[in-house]
């Protein structure tokens, strides 16, 4: 046995068993196997959360998604809307422009026809003049101042027989 006790792979062997008894004895296998299971359970509970987010990213994707077509259909909708005005407005205005434009017309027609009457007018009074001075020039060269009395008093007979 001094043989056994003399040898230092022995004491280190019970060392070591001594050592294993005490981290046996202290519970410290137990510790460390709370510490990993609440380790574990940490990580599971960060993996639910990290799940749980994702679910919530990708139902808030969704969402955008939902709202950006909506918004892009609304988009389209104003887009039409607003062709549709313009399509209206130039058609009214059209309209318009061409009212104005027989209006315009038919007052100028009107000015041209009252200018042409007033210029027929003038041109017949002229011409009325025009006759009357080279009727009474004609009348004074043709006739003699004695044929003037006669024919003044047969135009005077005459006027007075048309007024009574």
């Amino acid at each position: 046995m001094s043989y056994l006790f003399g040898d230092t792979s022995f004491w280190a062997f019970l060392g070591v068993i001594i050592f294993f008894g005490i981290l046996i004895w202290a519970k410290v296998p137990g510790i460390i196997t709370k510490q990993l299971d609440d380790r574990a359970d940490k990580i599971r509970a960060d993996l639910d959360d990290a799940r749980r987010m994702r679910e919530e990213a990708q139902e808030l994707l969704s969402s955008f998604q939902r709202k950006q077509r909506e918004t892009e259909a609304e988009a389209e909708a104003i887009i039409e809307q607003a062709k549709d005005d313009a399509k209206n407005l130039r058609d009214e205005s059209r309209k318009e422009l061409a009212a104005r434009l027989e209006r315009r017309t038919a007052l100028a027609e009107q000015r041209i026809a009252q200018a042409e009457a007033h210029a027929v007018a003038e041109v017949k009074a002229l011409a009325a003049d025009l006759a009357t001075d080279a009727a009474a020039k004609l009348i004074t060269d043709n006739t003699k101042a004695a044929d003037h009395g006669k024919r003044l008093k047969a135009d005077l007979a005459d006027l007075e027989g048309k007024l009574n």
